[in-house]
């Protein structure tokens, strides 16, 4: 999971740094620039732990693991 937690200190610098922008009143296509790679980078990295716990259940035969895992990534 070193992986994961590179990724989300880089996701967590991405956030201050759209907190400095909109603090400083960046230019608007600049912030919504980097949200969108923000958003993305967040995205990548949910779905990198949700395929590996997926995988993780499924490998041990863990349905009730998975049924769990399922119904919380089909609320909306």
């Amino acid at each position: 999971m070193d992986d994961v937690i590179v990724r989300l200190k880089k996701v967590n610098g991405q956030i201050h740094g759209l907190i400095r922008m909109l603090e400083g009143e960046e230019d608007c296509q600049k912030v919504v620039t980097q949200f969108q790679a923000a958003k993305a980078a967040l995205d990548n990295t949910y779905s990198l732990v949700l395929n590996r716990n997926l995988q993780n259940c499924l490998s041990r035969q863990d349905s009730g693991s998975v049924e769990k895992i399922l119904k919380l990534i089909s609320k909306k």
